[in-house]
């Protein structure tokens, strides 16, 4: 099973107004960007990655949890990050019944997060060496 239709079978299992914001939240992070691609890892999450992790997402008794891998990182104008604000690294999103979900900040989030994994792939990249000269 591809990690697509694993996630497509997770939110179908969740039956309730946490398959809907599942749904959505999806919907909602790959309309971001066109070369999103959706993964399935820790054994049974699905993450959304494009030059590295993006955001993972997750149902638990009461919500649905979108985690920013670098949130820490990120411009948050909206003031969408609600949990683990106080991390080093991650931040998260609690998405509770009846909240709705700002796309048009939200995708502007996953973009700031796109951004920043290129500026990290950037930094880890070898310089290019010079050839050198034969001599004439």
């Amino acid at each position: 099973m591809t990690p697509l239709e694993k996630i497509d079978q997770l939110i179908a299992g969740i039956t309730d107004w946490r398959g809907k914001t599942f749904a959505s939240l999806r919907k909602t992070i790959l309309e971001a960007d066109s070369e999103i691609v959706e993964q399935w890892k820790w054994m049974g999450s699905p993450v959304w990655e494009r030059d590295g992790i993006i955001a993972v997402a997750n149902a638990h008794k009461g919500k649905v949890k979108l985690t920013f891998m670098y949130g820490a990182r990120l411009a948050d104008p909206e003031r969408l990050f609600n949990a683990g604000v106080d991390g080093n690294e991650r931040r998260a999103i609690d998405f509770l019944e009846g909240d709705k979900i700002n796309t048009r900040a939200l995708k502007q989030l996953v973009r700031a997060a796109i951004d920043y994994n290129r500026g990290k792939v950037k930094k880890k990249a070898p310089a290019a060496r010079a050839k050198p000269r034969k001599a004439g």
